[in-house]
């Protein structure tokens, strides 16, 4: 069964980066700096991961393998990307889909 927010979550990752997801599923949440909103960290699959960007709305995107995103989230010198920090809701997501990966 879909939860209600599963329809907003699609349509933004299409009109953000041009990629069609499916199995979204809810990791956790936390204030966002604007008045009464919520930002919402899910996971989901995609079977094309071309991605397309609205430039208005991200500057840039990129897929990271598991040994990537397990160097930068140890901060490794020379990981591709720096992790985020540990308060930030993407923290929780990238180590959420770590633990999830093994």
């Amino acid at each position: 069964e879909q939860d209600p927010l599963t329809p907003m979550r699609l349509a933004e990752l299409f009109e953000e980066a041009g990629i069609k997801v499916r199995d979204v599923r809810y990791v956790a949440s936390q204030p966002w700096p604007f008045p009464s909103s919520l930002m919402i960290a899910c996971t989901s699959v995609t079977d094309d991961p071309t991605l397309t960007l609205d430039e208005e709305e991200i500057e840039e995107a990129a897929w990271f393998s598991l040994d990537e995103v397990k160097a930068a989230m140890a901060g490794e010198p020379g990981a591709l990307f720096v992790a985020p920090p540990p308060f930030a809701i993407a923290h929780d997501l990238l180590k959420h889909w770590l633990d999830q990966k093994g």
